[in-house]
């Protein structure tokens, strides 16, 4: 496998950026939602819509177009959701209607779609093993953390200074122009080329695959679980009467930024310990502060919440890698596009859910009951994953015939 040091790095920073650029915009909708309650006298479950627009025009981009990056190549895929995601989100500056607003992140989330399928296959493309290429997902991952904690940041200040939380989707439209320009130059290594054309239907046999059936049920139960925290618990927090009167306001921040350092060290601690065992070891953690925020109540849950993500730092990353890493580097754009459409139906359906159990009691902490009860669900299906591995003997198959093992004890940068 013949690759340019520099272009390689270049390639990843490509990834890496946009990762953290559209993480700006997806994980500051907790920030966003009480904003527009108030701007636009909205119910929780309609200012949901906030959330379930992006991720509903995600799962359709990744469901009717996660061949893209097969059939027309790494570089078209990227730039083409570039460029949608881009425009959509500048013309968040000249609206000023709700029903607008959701129309261009319906929008933006199909053009997230498109350049994050054509980012993941691209991955695969410069990734020497399925263990190195969990490696890159993990740091990659780690970018979209710190996107995550930089656009509440953005939208905290924006809100400060007296200017419209809009103006978030206007900077993210500038950062786009910039990519645009880096994805047009890099050079791209040679992909493999399907066997057959790549096309819908290639998708939907993934979706048939039992493994990937699996490592998409669990990243469902992951997601809603992650979701419930970026967008309900800053409303969750407003019943908060303890000691620490800052601490409802920072909680999100504090959450991100244990999230992101967690994925930063995902890497590394994944060195040390099978991916099955972490894995059903932070499923655990994860639970037990679900757990022990409904069992000691609002005050314990401005502490658990956040600290959830330090567990959660290396779930998506890992069972995204090994999902795509179970087909040949010709079906990973389509690999990818199936589990960024069940990871993007879960963001759109679970604050949904959480919202209409919240509005039918009256209270942000029947949401928090569903969601305890997904992460048991998913602690249960991971505990199944450690336990029997289902995915070894497929991997080792990627490893053997699909990467170039010999280069995979090399260094990452």
């Amino acid at each position: 496998m013949n690759r340019a040091p520099n272009d390689e790095r270049l390639i990843r920073w490509l990834a890496y950026l946009m990762f953290f650029t559209f993480a700006m915009t997806t994980d500051a909708v907790g920030s966003v939602i009480p904003e527009i309650i108030d701007e636009f006298m909205l119910s929780l479950t309609a200012a949901s819509a906030f959330q379930y627009a992006t991720m509903g025009g995600i799962a359709a981009g990744a469901l009717l177009l996660g061949f893209l990056a097969d059939r027309l190549g790494r570089k078209p895929t990227i730039i083409v959701g570039l460029v949608l995601y881009g425009f959509t989100s500048l013309l968040f500056a000249f609206g000023n209607n709700f029903g607008f607003f959701v129309v261009l992140l319906g929008l933006a989330g199909l053009g997230i779609s498109v350049f994050k399928i054509g980012a993941l296959a691209l991955i695969g493309d410069i990734s020497a093993s399925t263990h190195s290429h969990t490696r890159i997902m993990n740091t990659v991952e780690g970018f979209f953390a710190v996107g995550a904690i930089v656009g509440p940041a953005i939208v905290a200040t924006l809100i400060s200074t007296g200017m419209s939380w809009k103006w978030l989707y206007v900077i993210a439209a500038a950062i786009c122009v910039v990519l645009i320009v880096m994805a047009a130059r890099v050079n791209y290594p040679q992909t493999v080329k399907p066997s057959v054309r790549a096309d819908l239907r290639q998708g939907l046999k993934i979706m048939r695959d039992p493994l990937a059936l699996g490592v998409s049920g669990l990243i469902v139960l992951y997601v809603a679980v992650e979701v419930a925290v970026y967008v309900w618990m800053p409303t969750y927090l407003l019943g908060y009467e303890g000691s620490f009167a800052w601490l409802p306001a920072y909680a999100l921040t504090l959450f991100f930024v244990l999230r992101a350092g967690g994925r930063f060290l995902g890497a590394w601690f994944l060195t040390h310990v099978t991916w099955t065992t972490a894995l059903a070891l932070f499923g655990l953690a994860i639970f037990l502060c679900f757990l022990g925020s409904l069992v000691f109540g609002v005050e314990a849950a401005a502490w658990l919440l956040p600290l959830s993500g330090l567990f959660m730092s290396i779930m998506y990353p890992t069972l995204n890698s090994k999902g795509i890493s179970c087909f040949p580097k010709s079906q990973h754009g389509a690999a990818a596009g199936v589990i960024l459409f069940f990871t993007a139906a879960a963001a759109a359906l679970g604050p949904l859910a959480m919202a209409a159990v919240s509005d039918a009691y009256g209270d942000a902490q029947a949401g928090f009951v569903l969601a305890t009860g997904m992460a048991f669900l998913m602690l249960a299906g991971l505990v199944g994953n450690w336990v029997f591995d289902p995915a070894r003997r497929r991997l080792q198959t990627s490893d053997r015939e699909d990467y170039d093992t010999e280069a995979a004890t090399l260094p990452l940068s």
